[in-house]
C-alpha cells in the first residue's frame, strides 16, 4: 500500500474530526478547530455499561491512581482517597445499593472515589493545630471537586489504553451503607463508584448526542436567548438517540422531567445533609 500524501493525511484527519463531532452534537456540529488524538479520545467518550470478564493488564490500577494523582488539586491539599473493590460480596452489595446495577459485578476493576477529610483531620490531631476551616462547605466542596478531577484524569487514561468506564453515582443512594461496606473512617465520603474493564461488543454503547454549544457557551454575558430553540433541536436528536438504544425516555427534556420532577428519583440522595451529618461532617 502507498503511503499517505500529506494531502491525503489531512483529508483523513479533518473526516475523523467532522465525524467525531457530528457523533457528539448531531445536527448541531460547532465550527471544527485544532486537532490531535487527545481530543479525538475525548470526543469518543461514552458510558458502557457492559464488560468483558477480561482482565486489565497487571499494574492498570495503578497507572489509572497515577494518572489521577496528577489532576488539579486545590492548594495540594489533595482531599481524595480510593478504594478498589474485588470482593464479590462486597461488589454485589454495592450493586444493590446502586439499583441492582450488574456491571459493577461485572467489570474487571472497580474503584470508589472518596472525598476524604479524614486524612487532615488526622493531621489536625497529630501536629496538635485546629483546622478552623475543615467544617465548612468549601472545604467539603474542594474535597468533591478534587475527587471528580482525579476520576477524570482516570477515565481518560483509561480510554487512551483501550478500556471503557461508567461513573456509578448510586453510590450516593445510601452514603451511610457505603461507608460501613467498605471501612471508612468519619469524614470520608464515596462520591461515586468507576468501572474499568474491556467493553463487550454486543452491548449498546453509542457516543450519547450533548446539548448544542449555543446553550452551554457564553460569550462575555450569559445569554439564554437560544435555549428554547436550541433544546426543540436536541430533543430531536435525543429521540433518535433512544430510539436506536432502546431507551425508555424519549427526549431530553422527557429525562429531565422523569429525572428533576419528583423527588422519588433522587432514590434517597434528598438525605444526603443529614446522613454526611452522621459520618462526621460538620458542614457550616
Amino acid at each position: 500500500m502507498d503511503a499517505l500524501t500529506p494531502t491525503d493525511t489531512q483529508k483523513k484527519g479533518t473526516q475523523g474530526k467532522q465525524a467525531a463531532l457530528a457523533r457528539r452534537y448531531g445536527a448541531a456540529v460547532p465550527p471544527a478547530g485544532p486537532w490531535n488524538e487527545t481530543i479525538a479520545s475525548l470526543l469518543d467518550h461514552r458510558s458502557v455499561r457492559g464488560f468483558l470478564s477480561e482482565p486489565v493488564p497487571p499494574g492498570t490500577l495503578e497507572t489509572l491512581i497515577a494518572a489521577a494523582q496528577s489532576a488539579a488539586t486545590s492548594s495540594n491539599m489533595q482531599l481524595w482517597s480510593a478504594i478498589a473493590v474485588t470482593d464479590p460480596a462486597t461488589r454485589k452489595a454495592l450493586a444493590a445499593i446502586a439499583g441492582n446495577q450488574k456491571h459493577i459485578e461485572q467489570c474487571p476493576l472497580y474503584i470508589a472515589f472518596i472525598a476524604d477529610m479524614s486524612r487532615n483531620e488526622r493531621m489536625s490531631q497529630a501536629e496538635q493545630v485546629t483546622f478552623e476551616n475543615l467544617p465548612y462547605l468549601e472545604t467539603f466542596m474542594v474535597a468533591c471537586i478534587d475527587a471528580a478531577l482525579a476520576a477524570q484524569n482516570a477515565v481518560v487514561a483509561a480510554e487512551s489504553l483501550g478500556l471503557r468506564t461508567v461513573y456509578i453515582g448510586a453510590m450516593r443512594n445510601d452514603p451511610a451503607r457505603v461507608h460501613e461496606l467498605l471501612g471508612l473512617p468519619p469524614k470520608a465520603f464515596v462520591v461515586f463508584g468507576l468501572c474499568v474493564g474491556y467493553a463487550d461488543p454486543t452491548s449498546k454503547n453509542e457516543v450519547k448526542p450533548r446539548l448544542p454549544q449555543s446553550t452551554v457557551l457564553h460569550h462575555e454575558r450569559y445569554d439564554a436567548g437560544p435555549e428554547t430553540r436550541d433544546r426543540l433541536a436536541y430533543d430531536a436528536e435525543m429521540a433518535e438517540f433512544s430510539a436506536r438504544n432502546e431507551m425508555q425516555a424519549t427526549t431530553w427534556t422527557a429525562r429531565m422531567l422523569n429525572r428533576m420532577g419528583p423527588i422519588k428519583s433522587m432514590n434517597g440522595r434528598e438525605r444526603i445533609r443529614a446522613t454526611l451529618a452522621k459520618l462526621g461532617f460538620e458542614i457550616r
